[in-house]
């Protein structure tokens, strides 16, 4: 087609106009790395977080103000601006709500602004993670009914699943491969070309929904994985035997899936699974095992607590939660298991100040942070994430914080055993 023609002569050109809408966790460094080749605008709707990146300024620790003043992106926050794109890749969040069920708001919010700006001629690629189907049953047609535009006709569509790794230093967008997928066989062929000039390994799926489904796979098998070895753990408590000695034995084996237990939250594992568990009920069939995963990880914070206060014999303890992010090294607080650590510590009537060195922030869902904790002062210690800071703090250190008869709860296992901590 003609369109594609032009559009795949402005790739080999590099004189092409890419959108990026969303700018979060996904969305800047999709946009940075493009715009090495690339004439790239971010938009983002937070006007507080485009002004911090013009001023070169990434909260979420992405890139440093040096990486930002070499870059070329322009950034806004009207969608006027970005009327000049051949293509738009939107990398909005798609959480789930209190009953688990998927909330696509932000991507159809997007979807009304850009039609307002027109989309003809345009090719619009999702990197949000999404339920099996959503595209082909929803966005495209929602696109097509609302601009009076026929898809593979007037503008197209592509998918490709996001692997975003937040605070990972070694795995980025460039070197982590990519799925792409088009709304024909042809704009898969493109986007497959456009990936290629900034990615190392893309890999052309046959549809859409082949690539929503492949996204989705990828978490929930690491949810089970995890819930596995978390319920190992559970069973092992019950047999008063350590969970880390049994799996280290175990990984002897030369196929063992060598995973540790854990919290497992953030915005993509401990979401997607419900999006699978939503495409599997509409296309007829039950699942009979794809949530006892996450029900179980779901759960596994209660364990944590009712084990840990099992070393206490007084009530109304002072507790210090080390770590509020859903993982190591970043500074993401979506969907961490480290507040669920928190309320069930509450419904004990505990004491409890929460510290991460991570966050910047003041507050988080009315959640206060402690910037230093106090020295002497606490009966227990929970270290719920493995922050490389906390390992170079040292056991010593962290040890100061607690009273004489101080427990520190090493959930991730971060310090070799001594006496006054506990490990699965």
């Amino acid at each position: 087609m003609k369109i594609l023609d032009e559009i795949k002569y402005k790739i080999i050109r590099n004189n092409l106009n890419i959108s990026v809408i969303g700018l979060g966790y996904v969305g800047l460094p999709v946009a940075f790395f493009f715009s090495k080749k690339f004439n790239v605008k971010g938009l983002d709707i937070n006007k507080k977080r485009i002004l911090d990146l013009k001023n070169k300024k990434d909260n979420n620790k992405s890139y440093q103000r040096q990486e930002l003043d070499n870059s070329k992106i322009i950034f806004t926050s009207n969608y006027n601006d970005i009327a000049d794109s051949d293509i738009i890749i939107m990398t909005l969040p798609t959480p789930i709500n209190k009953k688990k069920q998927t909330n696509l708001k932000f991507i159809y919010n997007s979807l009304n602004s850009i039609i307002k700006i027109g989309i003809k001629n345009k090719i619009i690629i999702l990197e949000s993670t999404v339920f099996p189907g959503a595209s082909d049953d929803h966005f495209i047609k929602y696109l097509e009914k609302k601009s009076k535009l026929l898809i593979n006709k007037d503008f197209f569509y592509g998918y490709s699943p996001e692997r975003i790794n937040p605070g990972d230093k070694n795995n980025k967008f460039n070197n982590i491969s990519k799925v792409v997928a088009g709304s024909n066989k042809l704009v898969c062929d493109l986007i497959f070309f456009l990936y290629k000039k900034v990615v190392k390994n893309v890999y052309k799926s046959s549809s859409i929904l082949c690539a929503e489904i492949s996204k989705i796979v990828e978490n929930t098998q690491r949810d089970w994985n995890v819930a596995y070895v978390n319920e190992i753990a559970i069973i092992c408590d019950k047999f008063k035997i350590k969970s880390s000695e049994v799996l280290k034995l175990s990984s002897t084996k030369w196929n063992f899936l060598n995973f540790k237990p854990g919290l497992v939250g953030g915005h993509c594992i401990g979401v997607d699974p419900y999006y699978l568990f939503y495409a599997a009920k509409n296309a007829g069939y039950n699942p009979k095992t794809l949530l006892a995963g996450r029900n179980v990880n779901e759960h596994f914070p209660k364990f944590l607590v009712k084990k840990f206060l099992s070393y206490f014999k007084k009530k109304k303890i002072k507790i210090l939660l080390m770590g509020a992010t859903y993982k190591a090294n970043c500074n993401d607080l979506r969907n961490s298991k480290s507040f669920d650590l928190r309320s069930e510590l509450l419904k004990k009537k505990c004491k409890v100040d929460i510290y991460d060195p991570n966050i910047e922030l003041v507050s988080y869902n009315r959640v206060k942070f402690t910037k230093k904790p106090n020295k002497n002062y606490y009966d227990g210690i929970i270290i719920s994430v493995d922050h490389s800071f906390f390992k170079n703090m040292g056991h010593k250190k962290i040890s100061s914080f607690g009273r004489k008869d101080c427990k520190i709860f090493d959930i991730k296992k971060i310090f070799p055993p001594k006496k006054n901590i506990i490990q699965l």
